[in-house]
């Protein structure tokens, strides 16, 4: 076996199931790569068995065909972080790249981009990063700044940055629904009932890094589209390790939270308490399982597959995917 596999299974073997007994993920051996670029984000299934996923450092939405033959779908991309179907049509998280677009769009039949939003009351996005939608086909993406912070628009009164969650309702109006409940929100996940919005909020740079949140939360998710900040829950604090990125949800509700580093980032992720995989909690934030990945850096996760039980996993350079027992939200 190749070395990253075998300590892929030592691990496995010990997180193999939940406190109640039951194997998320019915066989471990069955881990492996599905494709590899550069620097992976974003993955999406679309039913044709399609799964795509942004290459980030390449500026381009890679498409992984049922063969698992991997093909380049759309170049430049904007530098395309999350992304999703909606109407079986792709929508992307622009985070910026050479266009310098900060945008969210949508990838039409024939091809063309048409822009959905790149500005909040006249001001440019930081740099939309994920996206989810909810059963009234409602769409909530994050917008955080990771890096230089020089060109940004958003302030609040007293000239703080904001970053935020934004809500785009199916008139393509704009609302932004958290402004400073989150340190800086990235992936993001709605509940199949569309009671909770889950949020991964991660300060995994030099700014605020020691003060900066690396936490799971839960706020609930009001019949008009916005949260309720009283609400707001911690699920899951990794502390000073690597944050949580993207995240997926089950059938079942349980949520998969891609985290953790299996080397240290000083001085900004000092610690490896908590390895680099996907996190699986119940809504209530209990911990029920932990798949480790043996890359570095693991970023997003989406079910997939006819049946729905395939977890796609985007780390370091490559996407993964794995069997699951239980098939993915919307399956």
């Amino acid at each position: 076996m190749r070395y990253e596999k075998i300590c892929c299974l030592i691990i496995l073997a010990m997180f193999a199931q939940t406190a109640d007994g039951q194997d998320l993920f019915p066989d471990t051996e069955a881990l492996q790569v599905a494709g590899q670029v550069a620097f992976t984000e974003g993955p999406t299934y679309h039913p044709s068995g399609n799964v795509f996923f942004s290459d980030i450092a390449n500026n381009r939405v890679m498409r992984r065909d049922p063969t698992g033959a991997v093909h380049i779908y759309r170049t430049p991309s904007g530098r395309t972080n999350g992304m999703l179907l909606n109407g079986l049509r792709l929508v992307c998280c622009e985070g910026g790249g050479p266009e310098g677009n900060r945008r969210v769009t949508r990838m039409e039949p024939d091809g063309s981009i048409k822009v959905l939003t790149d500005r909040y009351e006249g001001k440019r996005y930081n740099s939309p990063n994920d996206i989810a939608i909810d059963s009234k086909r409602r769409m909530y993406f994050s917008d955080p700044r990771y890096g230089p912070r020089d060109d940004l628009e958003l302030f609040d009164a007293d000239g703080e940055p904001i970053e935020g969650v934004y809500r785009i309702d199916p008139d393509n109006r704009v609302t932004r629904i958290i402004t400073h409940e989150v340190d800086r929100p990235n992936g993001l996940a709605v509940s199949a009932d569309d009671r909770y919005l889950f949020v991964a909020d991660n300060v995994n740079d030099g700014l605020r890094a020691q003060g900066g949140n690396r936490k799971l939360w839960r706020f609930d998710l009001q019949e008009d589209g916005s949260i309720d900040p009283a609400s707001r829950k911690l699920l899951f604090d990794w502390e000073t390790d690597r944050g949580p990125d993207g995240m997926a949800l089950d059938r079942e509700g349980n949520l998969y939270v891609t985290a953790g580093f299996n080397f240290p980032k000083p001085p900004v992720e000092t610690a490896i308490n908590h390895r680099a995989g996907v996190y699986v909690f119940s809504s209530e934030g209990e911990l029920l399982q932990f798949l480790p990945i043996p890359a570095d850096m693991v970023t997003n996760c989406t079910f997939g597959g006819k049946d729905g039980k395939t977890l796609y996993v985007t780390a370091g350079h490559k996407l993964w995917s794995i069997p699951t027992s239980i098939p993915g939200k919307g399956f």
